[in-house]
């Protein structure tokens, strides 16, 4: 089967291509991200395989359709940038990777958190400088904390595993309640009670209507001063105006970002550091000493990509033998 992949980075071909060896597949590989301007490219792929920037709407997937495409193939977990009514409409189907390594933004997530809390990256600058003062470094132990987890699929259980060893209590919040994490000895609470509750608060849930702004104006409100926040799941979780009004008065003690919501505007996934950053919004998160930004690179681990592009290769050969990929988003 012919496939165009999309937003292809040099690490994309590399694992994708020593996953294709021995498989019918000709992988043709693009650098733009997919939109209206650059669909013509997937004319004559029966399957084009996409990323979390590229534009995969109502309009794309008919000019997919019409090109002969009959299949998306997301190398990620999420699929809220594909138009999944108009793919049922045209006839595409669509796939992704549903667990590539929870490990990965499970561990990343834990980084993000030590860091701020111990102000290793000011730490280092500091150093580097020859300062060894320690004023302006002091932490707090993360023992005997309460962390909140909202969304508990297996990235979140993972995450709430980790922190458990470090002799925190768990708080939990996901409409689907899992055993795993209760076994754990994770207690299921509403968002208020864990907002209130929570030193620490995770966001590993994946971006619908319903969780879009999920840490808002409102639900800060809610939360103890100086509480700590992180986020590796969707930018769009988070309402960053808020954010940043609560950075500002100190509820918002730090703030550990892996995604962002208008990062695709931004730039994540290139190399912009001979660019002016035009969003003013998150310029102004970058002048905060406790607001660790990182792009987009939990999930960036060498057993988390290999397992992206063995996942995507089977769910192209299943598709191309039966008619239905592996993982189908219903």
């Amino acid at each position: 089967m012919r496939v165009a992949v999309f937003s292809s980075k040099p690490y994309d071909e590399r694992y994708l291509g020593a996953a294709a060896k021995g498989s019918p597949h000709q992988l043709d590989f693009f650098e733009p991200s997919l939109n209206c301007d650059v669909v013509m490219l997937a004319a004559d792929h029966e399957a084009v395989c996409v990323f979390v920037h590229d534009e995969v709407n109502g309009d794309v997937l008919r000019k997919l359709a019409d090109g002969g495409t009959r299949l998306v193939a997301l190398r990620a977990a999420g699929f809220n940038n594909v138009d999944l009514e108009v793919a049922k409409e045209v006839g595409i189907k669509v796939c992704r990777v549903p667990a590539y390594s929870p490990y990965a933004v499970a561990e990343h997530a834990v980084a993000l958190i030590l860091s701020l809390v111990r102000r290793t990256p000011r730490a280092y600058n500091r150093v580097r400088d020859g300062n060894f003062a320690l004023d302006g470094l002091l932490g707090y132990d993360i023992k005997g904390k309460c962390v909140g987890v909202v969304g508990t699929g297996r990235i979140g259980t993972v995450f709430a595993g980790i922190m458990k060893g470090f002799g925190c209590r768990l708080l939990a919040y996901d409409p689907f309640p899992n055993e795993a994490m209760q076994e754990l000895g994770a207690e299921y609470v509403e968002l208020p009670q864990l907002f209130a509750e929570s030193d620490i608060i995770a966001l590993h849930a994946p971006l619908t209507p319903e969780t879009h702004h999920l840490v808002n104006a409102e639900t800060l409100s809610l939360v103890k001063p100086g509480v700590t926040i992180v986020n590796t799941s969707r930018g769009g979780l988070i309402d960053t105006e808020a954010a940043i009004e609560a950075l500002k008065h100190g509820r918002l003690g730090y703030l550990g970002l892996d995604v962002y919501e208008e990062e695709h505007a931004v730039g994540f996934f290139e190399d912009q550091s001979a660019s002016i950053i035009q969003d003013d919004t998150f310029a102004r998160l970058l002048t905060f000493p406790n607001v660790l930004i990182t792009a987009h690179q939990a999930f960036f681990t060498a057993e988390a990509l290999q397992n992206i592009a063995e996942t995507t290769m089977a769910n192209l050969t299943a598709f191309e033998q039966t008619g239905t990929p592996l993982h189908e988003v219903a």
